[in-house]
């Protein structure tokens, strides 16, 4: 499951996943992200909240990931990961060849910050 939330208003979204990754939570979150896209043209950031990786449920879940990251990534600006992991930590740098979004890592301590780094145009 993942929890998510879609500032409307600062074109932000929040996911904060509670377990490994379904393909189910790829379709809940294209079901509230993509009409907002659409009308907008894109996110100015997203903010990915979590301890550390969760892994995906099956096959299934990673297909779905995959396909969410092919067809959004060139529509959302920044993206803030907000973890003390170590293994996530090092995320910028292995994203970078895969997305085209400004990737960075904050230290949960931080959140406010990675939050204002995302509204920042």
């Amino acid at each position: 499951m993942v929890k998510h939330d879609l500032d409307q208003t600062d074109g932000i979204l929040t996911v904060a996943p509670e377990g490994p990754l379904a393909a189910e939570d790829f379709a809940e979150l294209m079901a509230e992200v993509d009409p907002y896209i659409e009308c907008t043209g894109g996110l100015r950031g997203l903010l990915i909240e979590t301890e550390a990786f969760p892994g995906w449920d099956g096959f299934g879940g990673l297909l779905a990931h995959l396909r969410f990251v092919r067809d959004h990534h060139r529509l959302i600006r920044r993206v803030a990961v907000v973890s003390d992991s170590a293994v996530l930590s090092r995320l910028p740098q292995l994203a970078s060849h895969f997305v085209a979004a400004d990737v960075r890592h904050f230290p949960r301590a931080e959140r406010a910050r990675a939050f204002e780094w995302l509204r920042t145009d």
